[in-house]
C-alpha cells in the first residue's frame, strides 16, 4: 500500500506578499511544491492531493495538477470559510479558512491510505518523506490510531529576517508525542534562542528543541477524529473572526486521552521555507548548493 501526500496549500502568504506556492524558485523554474512532490514519488508515495482555494484553482490546475498527472495520481479539493457543518452561520468579518486541521478534514473523501501531510511552502527534505513512506510500509487497519511525525531541531527552522511560531514537542523516552505547545515569536537572541510568553518576557530554549513543521503522518481514522472535533470547535467559534481549528490541538487531545499515539521520526536535513519575502533569496540560493551538489537534477521533471 503505498501512502498519499497531502498539501496544503489555501494559504494566501500575506506576509510573503503573494501566492509563495507559485514561485519559481529552482533553476529550471521548480516550485517548493515540486521538490516535495518529486521528494515523495521517490520516496514510494503513490497519489498526491492539493488542499486550495477555489478562487486560483486555474492558476494551480496549470502549474501542478494536469502536468504531475503524468508523474503521480493527483487530485485536489477546496478549503473555503464556508466549509462547515450544515446549520452552522460563520461572522461575516470572517477572511479566511479555519486552519490547518479544517484544511486536511477537507481531503476526508479522496484518502483511503495512510498519509503525510506537508506545508506548500516549506522544504523538508527527501529523508522526512521516506521516514513516512518507511513507518506505513507493512502498515494493516489494525494500527487505525498509530501515527507519526517528522522533528526538526528548532536551531534549524528559524528565519534571519523575523520571528516565527513554533509547535515545541514534549516526547517520552521512546520518542513518542506527549503533547505539542505552540510558542510565538521565536527567534535568535544573544543567548541563542527565545520565545515570547504571555507576559511578552523573552524566554530562552534550547536548539536541540524538537519541533512540528507540520510534516504529519496519519491514517484515514484521523479525519473521523477531525470531525468530531471540529463540530466542537465551529458551535464555539462560528462568531470569531480570527479562531483557528489546529492540527496539534487534535493530536494533543487524541494523545492525552490514549487514543492515538505519535511516533516522532527524525528530520535529518535541515528545513527551510519562506515565511518572509526577504526568505526567498536564502530558498534559491539552498536549492541551487543542493543541485549543484548531485542531490537533484537541473531539472526535476525533464
Amino acid at each position: 500500500m503505498k501512502p498519499t501526500l497531502l498539501i496544503l496549500a489555501a494559504g494566501v502568504g500575506s506576509r510573503y506578499g503573494g501566492l509563495k506556492q507559485l514561485d519559481r524558485l529552482g533553476p529550471s523554474g521548480e516550485t517548493i511544491i515540486d521538490y516535495s512532490v518529486f521528494d515523495a514519488i521517490r520516496a514510494g508515495f503513490g497519489k498526491v492531493v492539493f488542499v486550495i482555494r477555489e478562487n486560483f484553482e486555474k492558476e494551480f490546475r496549470e502549474a501542478y495538477v494536469d502536468p504531475l498527472r503524468k508523474k503521480i495520481e493527483t487530485d485536489y479539493v477546496f478549503q473555503e470559510i464556508n466549509s462547515v457543518p450544515p446549520g452552522i452561520v460563520v461572522s461575516d468579518e470572517r477572511k479566511k479558512p479555519w486552519g490547518t486541521g479544517h484544511a486536511v478534514m477537507m481531503a476526508a473523501g479522496k484518502i483511503e491510505t495512510p498519509f503525510a501531510v506537508i506545508n506548500a511552502d516549506d522544504f523538508y527534505g527527501f529523508g522526512s518523506f521516506r521516514a513516512i513512506a518507511d513507518y506505513y510500509k507493512d502498515w494493516t487497519p489494525a494500527r487505525e490510531n498509530d501515527y507519526c511525525m517528522v522533528g526538526f531541531d528548532i536551531r534549524n527552522t528559524l528565519s534571519e529576517h523575523g520571528t516565527v511560531s513554533r509547535g515545541v514537542c514534549s516526547l517520552d523516552s521512546e520518542r513518542f508525542l506527549t503533547g505539542v505547545t505552540e510558542r510565538t515569536k521565536i527567534g535568535w537572541v544573544p543567548e541563542g534562542i527565545a520565545y515570547q510568553d504571555e507576559n511578552d518576557r523573552q524566554v530562552l530554549i534550547p536548539g536541540e528543541s524538537i519541533v512540528s513543521m507540520n510534516f504529519w503522518g496519519f491514517t484515514p481514522s484521523f479525519f473521523s477524529h477531525l470531525e468530531s472535533g471540529f463540530r466542537e470547535f465551529i458551535e464555539a467559534n462560528a462568531a470569531s473572526p480570527k479562531a483557528e481549528f489546529y492540527i496539534p490541538g487534535v493530536v494533543n487531545n487524541l494523545v492525552n486521552s490514549g487514543r492515538a499515539t505519535v511516533r516522532v521520526l527524525e528530520g535529518l536535513e535541515k528545513w527551510f521555507g519562506m515565511t518572509y519575502r526577504e526568505d526567498r533569496e536564502m530558498v534559491v540560493a539552498k536549492l541551487n548548493e543542493l543541485v549543484a551538489g548531485g542531490v537533484y537534477p537541473d531539472n526535476l521533471w525533464r
